[in-house]
This record gives C-alpha cells, sequence and structure tokens, in this order.
C-alpha cells in the first residue's frame, strides 16, 4: 500500500493562511491522506489551527489526520514537505518598531517587510530561525523541500543557500498569479486567456511577455493596451483595497516599458522616486499609502477575533481553490504529474545579468525530480539596473548574517535606494542604532544594542 505524504507546517498558528494550503492540499487527490503536523509556539492559535483543519478533514470527507506540536524537530520528523510562515517579533512589538523608529528621522513606509530599514530588521530576526529549521531539518527529514513563504523572502532564501546549501527549499510569493489576474481585469480579459513569463528577485520581477490569445491561436502583446489605458485613465480599475490605487506601477511601466509584478505599495518604497520628505503631491497624485501595513495587521487582528469564533463553532468550513503554489508542487513532487511554477531561488545563473548567488524568482519546472528552475537569459539592462539596486541591500544583510558583522546593517542601509534618498550618512547610522537597541532580543546577540562611537 502507497504511503501517504507527512507535511510540516512551521508556524501553523497563521490560520487563515494555513486554512488555504490545507484546503488545497486535501483536495489533491494523491494528497488527500496526508498527514499534517502543525507546530506555533502559541498553544491558543495552535488550538485553533487544529479546529479547523480537523473540520476541514471531515468536510471533504478525507483520511487525512492533523497531529499538533509545540517541539518544531518532531513536528518534522520524516517530514515530506515543510511549509514555513511566521512572523518573528509580531505585529507588537516589531513591525510597530519598524515603523515608528524611521519615523523619528522623516523616514515614511509603507509595508516594511521586504526591503528598507524595515526589510533588514526583519531579515536579522527572521534569517536565524530559519537556519534552525534547517538545522532540524537536516537532522530528521533530509530529503524533505521546505515550501517558504516567509519575507523577506530574498533575504531568506538567499541566506538559507549560503549556509545550508543541501536543504531543497523554494520561497514562495503569489504576486506573479496575482497581478496578472489583476492586469487581466484592468483590461476586461478573462485570465484564462493570458500567458505570460516573468523573472527577476522576489517583488521586483517583471512580466517579460504578457500576451493575450487569439481566436486563430496566436498571442498578441497587451502592453500598448495596459499603457493606452492608463493614459487615458481607464487603468488601474478600483481593487480590493481603496487605500492602494496601484497607480506606481503603471506610471514605472510608462518609465520602463515592463510591469512588475509586486503591488504599487510595495514597489514605492523601492526606489527612490514616490516617498520623499516634504512632497506631499507625489502621494497625492500617485496614491502612496503610507503605513498601510500596520493599518494592515490591526485589521486583520480585528477580524480575526471573530473568525476564529466562526471557525470554533462551525459544522462545516467550506473549501475553495487559493492561488497559492504548495499544493501545486506537492502533487507534482508526490505523483510526477508536471506543473509550473514561479519560485525563489539561487540564481545559478538562470539570469545571466544578475548575480549567480543572489536569490532570483523564475518559472520553474515541477516533477518527481523537484523543483527544476529555467533558463532566462539576459534582462533588459533598464530592469538588470533597478533590481541590482535591491540585490546590493539584500547581499549585505546576508553578509552581515553570515559574518555575523555589525558593518554590513550600517552598509546594507546605507545601499537601500529609499533610505540612501531621504537620509544623510549620520541620520542612516543613528537610524540603524535606535533600530538595534529597540529592537534587543529579537536579534541575534551580535546584532544587539549600540555601537560606542559612530566611527566604532
Amino acid at each position: 500500500m502507497a504511503r501517504n505524504p507527512r507535511i510540516a507546517f512551521i508556524g501553523a498558528g497563521s490560520t487563515v493562511f494555513m486554512k488555504n494550503i490545507v484546503g488545497d492540499v486535501l483536495q489533491r487527490p494523491a494528497l488527500s491522506g496526508a498527514t499534517i503536523a502543525l507546530m506555533d509556539i502559541n498553544p491558543q492559535r495552535l488550538e485553533e489551527s487544529a479546529i479547523v483543519v480537523n473540520k476541514l478533514i471531515a468536510t471533504l470527507g478525507v483520511k487525512a489526520k492533523a497531529e499538533t506540536y509545540s517541539d518544531q524537530r518532531k513536528a518534522l520528523s520524516g517530514a515530506d514537505f515543510v511549509v514555513v510562515a511566521f512572523q518573528i517579533g509580531g505585529y507588537e512589538p516589531c513591525t510597530v518598531t519598524d515603523f515608528e523608529v524611521p519615523k523619528k528621522y522623516g523616514l515614511r513606509q509603507t509595508i516594511a517587510d521586504t526591503l528598507g530599514v524595515g526589510g533588514i530588521m526583519r531579515g536579522l530576526r527572521t534569517v536565524p530561525h530559519l537556519w534552525k529549521i534547517c538545522e532540524d531539518m537536516l537532522a530528521v527529514c533530509p530529503e524533505a523541500i521546505m515550501l517558504q513563504y516567509v519575507n523577506p523572502m530574498a533575504i531568506n532564501t538567499w541566506a538559507i543557500a549560503e549556509k545550508y546549501p543541501k536543504i531543497k527549499q523554494v520561497g514562495l510569493c503569489h504576486s506573479v498569479q496575482g497581478t496578472a489576474m489583476e492586469l487581466a481585469h484592468d483590461l476586461d480579459l478573462p485570465y484564462e486567456e493570458i500567458r505570460y513569463r516573468s523573472a527577476g528577485i522576489n517583488h521586483m520581477a517583471f512580466y517579460l511577455k504578457f500576451e493575450h490569445r487569439q481566436p486563430d491561436g496566436t498571442y498578441r502583446d497587451l502592453y500598448p493596451d495596459l499603457v493606452r489605458a492608463y493614459r487615458e485613465g481607464r487603468a488601474p480599475k478600483p481593487g480590493w483595497n481603496p487605500r492602494c490605487p496601484n497607480k506606481v506601477r503603471y506610471e514605472m511601466l510608462t518609465r520602463l516599458g515592463y510591469f512588475v509584478t509586486e503591488s504599487s505599495e510595495h514597489f514605492a518604497e523601492y526606489t527612490p522616486y514616490f516617498i520623499k520628505d516634504g512632497r506631499p503631491d507625489l502621494i497625492e497624485k500617485y496614491g502612496i499609502p503610507l503605513d498601510e501595513y500596520p493599518k494592515r495587521c490591526i485589521e486583520q487582528i480585528e477580524r480575526w477575533k471573530g473568525q476564529a469564533e466562526a471557525y470554533r463553532s462551525a459544522d462545516r468550513i467550506e473549501v475553495e481553490q487559493s492561488r497559492e503554489y504548495a499544493s501545486s508542487i506537492m502533487n507534482s513532487v508526490w505523483t510526477g504529474e508536471p506543473s509550473v511554477i514561479y519560485g525563489n531561488v539561487r540564481n545559478n545563473g538562470c539570469i545571466t545579468s544578475l548575480p549567480f548567488d543572489c536569490a532570483a524568482e523564475v518559472p520553474c519546472l515541477v516533477d518527481a525530480s523537484g523543483i527544476q528552475p529555467t533558463y532566462i537569459g539576459e534582462l533588459p539592462p533598464q530592469l538588470t539596473a533597478l533590481i541590482r539596486t535591491n540585490i546590493n541591500v539584500q547581499e549585505l544583510t546576508v553578509r552581515a548574517l553570515m559574518s555575523e558583522n555589525r558593518e554590513h546593517i550600517y552598509h546594507a542601509a546605507m545601499m537601500d535606494p529609499h533610505t540612501a534618498a531621504e537620509l544623510d550618512l549620520d541620520q542612516i547610522w543613528s537610524l540603524v542604532d535606535d533600530l538595534l537597541a529597540a529592537h534587543g532580543d529579537w536579534l541575534p546577540a551580535w546584532a544587539r544594542g549600540r555601537r560606542k562611537s559612530a566611527a566604532a
């Protein structure tokens, strides 16, 4: 009798996200008998997640089973797949710190989870915990594939590849397929008729092709339509969040010739052009949602109070397919049925115009042999140049973590496009000192506290 897969979920207290992934998994016949090993450090959230999974199993009538763990290594033991989704330090205190301390210097952010001083600090907090998962995986499930959904995605993926190259890993994000759906909606076209190819780094990949299938089977380039729709005021259409009108990406399309895969609120803080002290006209013109992530956190926390109780009292939990790649990857590896996903992996020459060792986001073939990145070649030079500005920050943050050298934290902040456009060198050094001191024990010991002097 063929065995069923074991899927470990580290950070299972992210209940809504976990529900989507597990719901997808249990609707795959080859995976429907899986053992779902849920692990979290928060007993209440772990209990709530177990309730949700057991009700999903009952609703779907499948033979899967759920197990709960507070011990990470025990949860990982014998796993075939490891899904990772957590936020070190949570909304309070760490996200609040990442926003409020820079504000004292006049440095405003929107999301602060990927790049900038917020992304650097999040990477310093997060990577050591991912490394601990890697250590445990090598001990108890060395052949398992890590499906990593944690930000800052590029920093995390790069750091894992540097320290634990034997770990089979992929960083996963829904921005590529999500944005493609948005653009199809903006043009009033069925998403199923869209063909695209994207490449770059996480949150700064670009559609190298974005096309619509014609009745005769040929494909038509949609970029002229997108530019025309933007200039005529027909795009972007209102989205799920009225605070985020998505104008930044369309504006950058007219300057670069290509559309970026992550949202305008993200992209505004990856570049030096949109958020500037003393320029409220830019904020208004492009609809920049400052402090957007803290607002979402507060809304999510409030929404969860009612959602948790609804899940607890519900007899059934209805399941819809999400747009996440996790179940597709597991199904392809487990059955050999091929699929194509967009994954974050060590570049290894897939994109020849980017560093060999950086974390690249490229199309990947998935089958029984695992996750196999595809060759892209050289990106258009303007895209390569812009992406490199973000890679500089990622590389120096990874160097700081690998060498335990605090100096590289300052260097990373110094190279950040948005930070460098707003602050002088003394301000950057002082801000990093303040952030390292404020985060304290959430950081590795070598990174904590302040330097003795600015020249030390």
